[in-house]
């Protein structure tokens, strides 16, 4: 027993070795990359843009590189000297997503993107690298970037008020959630931080969200518009935002995005976040999530509060849609002879990475849709925007249905582990 409290105590004095290597690699401001991604259904290219510092940096000092091999593209940082991985993260974007539209196939279009990291204290490789259609990653680009250079912008920041709504935990500890006003007037700033606290009490009632509030941090960004409510295009209705959203994304009515990412980080940068929520002023039904990119929703309409779950999992989880009858502006988004990234999909090109050990050994793989096995998880044909040839892990969850009474247990455990990665 002696021993045993004495290697305790040891471990206790002793900096980590995740606490270790940020304070030899990094400060506690943010480097932003900025860049553009452009192409074609067939080809992408990336265009550097601009560099930036930006004041708090709200990530894990433990949990540096991402364990999860989640997304369509990554991004590594390597110390350049020693040509050691200090940090990564993977991430999703709407260019991917356009790639896979029947427009790409025609035309070329460009897309503004951010990557944000702790700012190095000596010179990095940024390595840009893309998931091929075989699941395999490939660089993109690849430069070296000097912490020194006095092209890295410092300029003042946007100006807007921040609140904190919920949590007074430290945010290396944490997880941090900025919802960013968007369609919110000047005058409708009591109005967004409401809307911010009804949404944070509708996570903090999901399963597994209400066993981490003391975990998270919720701020309220009050980016103020001209104009309140968001574009509906299909409509003719045009107002004058800060984030510039708009429904009918790639054509489709009820998908409500926003291409203007410099903005949403700018904004973004006023409070230490790990994740990001566009939070907009409309009773439209309507929401997007993209994941380590952002989640947006509408904040009136009756479903809402669903809705927000929904995307939610896709921006901070990486979870997958698993709902196949809607329409949506994809071809062939997932190509069957390859095993998505996506915790709560599986083409059974590799199940065993999935779920497989939460099969009970008497329920049949593939599983069939009867009343016994509703509340079983198995093996059920349909999802990924497929009716065929896609399998999800229950018959109904939040990420395949309004009507579900929340996530499933494979997605559960997926945002529980994403969770635990930012906050130890």
């Amino acid at each position: 027993m002696r021993n045993l409290l004495a290697s305790l105590l040891i471990l206790w004095v002793l900096p980590s070795a995740g606490q270790s290597n940020y304070d030899k690699y990094f400060t506690d401001k943010v480097l932003r990359f900025d860049y553009m991604l452009a192409g074609n259904s067939q080809k992408t290219l990336v265009y550097p843009v601009a560099m930036k510092e930006e004041p708090l940096f709200g990530g894990s000092h433990e949990n540096l590189t991402d364990p999860f091999n989640y997304g369509n593209f990554k991004y590594e940082v390597f110390d350049a000297a020693e040509n050691r991985l200090i940090y990564s993260r993977g991430f999703c974007t709407l260019f991917q997503e356009w790639q896979t539209t029947a427009e790409a196939k025609n035309i070329e279009r460009s897309f503004y993107e951010v990557a944000t990291m702790p700012f190095p204290k000596n010179r990095v490789r940024f390595v840009l690298s893309l998931r091929e259609r075989n699941g395999s990653f490939s660089k993109l680009y690849e430069t070296v970037i000097d912490p020194g250079d006095y092209y890295i912008n410092k300029e003042k920041h946007v100006n807007a008020a921040v609140t904190r709504i919920y949590g007074p935990g430290d945010p290396r500890k944490c997880v941090d959630l900025a919802f960013i006003a968007e369609g919110y007037t000047k005058d409708e700033m009591g109005k967004f931080r409401d809307d911010v606290r009804k949404m944070a009490d509708v996570l903090f009632s999901e399963n597994p969200f209400n066993g981490y509030s003391d975990n998270i941090n919720i701020w309220a960004v009050e980016a103020v518009s001209s104009d309140s409510g968001t574009d509906i295009p299909g409509e003719r209705i045009y107002n004058n935002t800060v984030l510039n959203s708009s429904f009918y994304t790639f054509g489709t009515d009820r998908y409500l995005t926003t291409q203007d990412i410099k903005s949403v980080n700018d904004y973004a940068a006023l409070v230490p976040h790990d994740n990001i929520i566009v939070l907009i002023n409309s009773t439209k039904y309507g929401g997007g999530g993209v994941y380590n990119y952002y989640s947006g929703t509408t904040a009136g309409h009756q479903l809402s509060p669903k809705v927000f779950i929904h995307e939610f999992g896709h921006g901070f989880a990486g979870l997958a849609d698993e709902y196949y009858s809607s329409d949506v502006a994809y071809d062939e988004f997932y190509p069957l002879n390859v095993e998505p990234w996506e915790p709560n999909i599986t083409t059974m090109i590799n199940f065993d990475l999935k779920w497989k050990n939460l099969v009970a050994k008497e329920t049949p793989m593939p599983t069939s849709p009867d009343d016994k096995f509703r509340n079983s998880t198995g093996l059920f044909e349909g999802g990924g925007y497929s009716a065929k040839g896609i399998f999800r892990p229950e018959m109904d969850c939040r990420m395949k249905s309004n009507g579900s009474k929340g996530y499933c247990t494979v997605c559960r455990e997926a945002v529980r582990k994403m969770i635990e990665f930012y906050i130890n």
